[in-house]
């Protein structure tokens, strides 16, 4: 199973550093934390075409697209005040908060290019779209927690 996440990973970033890669769609060899990786590396390395935010837009759950709407709004809203401090950010850590057989909640910490630290509460959870039964999505991402300045 560890060789299985190690491969994904490596995917991963060999996605995020190529900016002419396929977008990576919902799959079951992806798991929650897998899910939530990809999501902020995209994020991380967003680019002119918000390829990132596209990424991420991906593993947005069936649920919230109906209240966010198509991507475009979602574009929108992850410039808003509320996310804006994903988008090339310099790094993350993610930190597993509590689980459930179809729920996993994690800590996010952020660190902005400015130097600014920043708390989110990460929920990813399984859900189905037109081609996934069962894969993992993210359901929601809490209002970010100010932490001030780093040294």
């Amino acid at each position: 199973m560890e060789l299985k996440r190690l491969t994904i990973l490596i995917i991963c970033f060999f996605f995020m550093t190529n900016l002419n890669a396929n977008l990576i769609k919902p799959n079951k060899q992806l798991g929650a934390f897998d899910v939530v990786k990809l999501q902020l590396e995209a994020l991380k390395n967003n680019n002119e075409k918000d390829l990132g935010i596209e990424q991420t837009w991906l593993f947005a759950h069936p649920d919230n697209k109906k209240v966010t709407g198509p991507y475009s709004r979602f574009r929108i809203m992850i410039y808003g005040e509320q996310y804006k401090h994903l988008i090339n950010h310099a790094s993350h850590k993610i930190k597993l908060i509590t689980n459930s057989p179809n729920t996993y909640v994690y800590r996010i910490e952020i660190l902005t290019k400015n130097k600014k630290l920043y708390f989110y509460e990460w929920h990813v959870q399984k859900g189905s779209d037109e081609s996934c039964e069962g894969c993992w999505f993210t359901s929601a991402v809490s209002q970010p927690v100010d932490q001030g300045n780093t040294i």
